[in-house]
């Protein structure tokens, strides 16, 4: 049963020319009113309640409306509390209104009249001359208008007008900026140094245990992911600084005292940079380059594991993006290589099942040109192709030993078959030479 009468829903929407409103309809907007009247009540308590009164003013109201982002009421600012009277307009319809305050004139007549307000009066000053502020008190300097950010605004802000208003008592804290103490300043510089100073592997094993394992770090959460961010960003040349964010990534990522939930969806993007991103450390060896590939696609599984409970989206997100990039023929075997990794380490086997084998029919064809390729692109193919084969391979742990005489070497011409309809001829072969039938069965099961 409705606390909020229906028939107010039934003439609001015949003044705006519905008519015959289905009873299901009103009663749902009805129960849909209550609730957000009892909504706005509840934000309004917790405005009155932290201002230390107990007396529920429109203030309140009209608060609790801004933070909801609700179109706030005008109209009904005051620093009073209203009285409310109920008129009766007939059985079960009473009407409430807001009371006229009375007033005793012979009290208003005899009352002192109010101080005569000062003549108004204008003056003129130079704001600025050619471009330039003259240095005069009518004209605030640098140092002032800083001091007027941190300053408090609203009706509370001067104390005089305030207590004029009836408010003297409300205390109101002013809106500053977040401020980081010196301490924590310190400790973001020196682990910021830490990881990137090539000198000493010392201060970085250091500077990563303590950001793995300290707790009350929380503060600094979102400048660690800023800077994470900043260095992907203009620092896609240097493998060193690339590989030493992953591993404050995994630090941050590893501390079980960090809420880092929040702030998941601007960690991402830098490791996927690092995980299928085209040119990676410039003219850096190409075992670095992989090695930073393979620690980006291992902190994604990480991720995808322990966050996505709190994110129902996060692994089918982080499976497009490789999908997309491993679709993509234009891009290099180096993003192909990030892309099949990635995909193995965020859906585990049943990705490679469900979106790397029914693709390698064609990409086995690109790879297959890649490989005849004498160029930079061989070595880069070779890689790829023994991740594949590693990654199916360890398919066959997931099936129990052959019993029927077929051992690790023997893969039959009819299995072979398969195997080329399955993964195409290219693929199929490189299979098949690996002589473990456990591992065609795995395949093709």
């Amino acid at each position: 049963m409705s606390v909020w009468n229906p028939d107010n829903i039934r003439d609001v929407a015949e003044s705006v020319g519905i008519v015959n409103l289905n009873n299901d309809v009103t009663e749902n907007l009805a129960r849909d009113v209550e609730y957000r009247i009892a909504q706005v009540l509840e934000e309004a308590l917790k405005f009155m309640r932290h201002s230390r009164r107990t007396l529920l003013t429109t203030q309140d109201i009209a608060l609790a409306l801004r933070v909801l982002d609700v179109e706030p009421l005008y109209g009904y600012e005051t620093t009073r509390p209203l009285k409310f009277g109920e008129a009766s307009l007939g059985p079960g319809q009473p009407l409430f209104y807001v009371e006229d305050e009375e007033v005793d004139f012979e009290k208003l007549i005899n009352a002192p009249l109010p101080r005569v307000p000062r003549e108004i009066s204008f003056t003129a000053h130079w704001l600025a001359v050619e471009g330039v502020q003259p240095s005069i008190p009518q004209n605030p300097t640098a140092a002032d208008s800083r001091n007027l950010e941190l300053m408090s605004k609203g009706p509370n802000a001067n104390a005089t007008l305030a207590a004029m208003s009836g408010n003297g008592n409300v205390a109101v804290k002013p809106l500053v900026k977040h401020v980081l103490s010196k301490e924590l300043q310190l400790y973001f510089e020196k682990v910021c140094n830490a990881f990137l100073d090539e000198s000493s592997e010392k201060y970085r094993t250091s500077g990563y245990a303590s950001l793995r394992e300290d707790p009350g770090l929380h503060q600094l959460v979102p400048y660690f992911v800023q800077f994470i961010s900043e260095k992907v960003t203009h620092g896609l040349k240097d493998i060193f600084v690339l590989t030493q964010v992953m591993h404050m990534a995994e630090a941050l990522v590893q501390n079980k005292s960090l809420y880092v939930d929040p702030y998941i969806a601007s960690l991402v993007p830098p490791i996927l940079t690092c995980l299928i991103g085209r040119q990676l450390g410039g003219t850096a060896d190409l075992s670095e380059q992989f090695a930073l590939r393979d620690l980006a696609a291992a902190l994604l599984g990480l991720i995808a594991t322990k966050y996505s409970h709190s994110s129902h989206t996060l692994k089918p997100r982080l499976a497009r993006s490789c999908l997309k990039t491993l679709l993509d023929p234009s891009k290099p075997f180096g993003a192909h290589y990030g892309a099949i990794i990635g995909l193995h380490a965020v859906g585990g086997s049943e990705a490679v099942r469900v979106l790397i084998i029914p693709n390698l029919p064609i990409y086995g064809n690109l790879l297959k040109d890649g490989l005849a390729d004498d160029s930079a692109r061989r070595p880069e193919a070779e890689k790829v192709l023994g991740l594949l084969l590693g990654i199916l391979t360890a398919l066959k742990e997931e099936k129990p030993v052959l019993t029927n005489g077929h051992g690790p070497g023997m893969v039959s011409e009819d299995i072979k078959r398969r195997l080329e309809g399955k993964l195409g001829a290219f693929v199929a072969e490189k299979v098949a030479e690996l002589g473990d039938a456990r591992v065609a069965h795995a395949i093709l099961g």
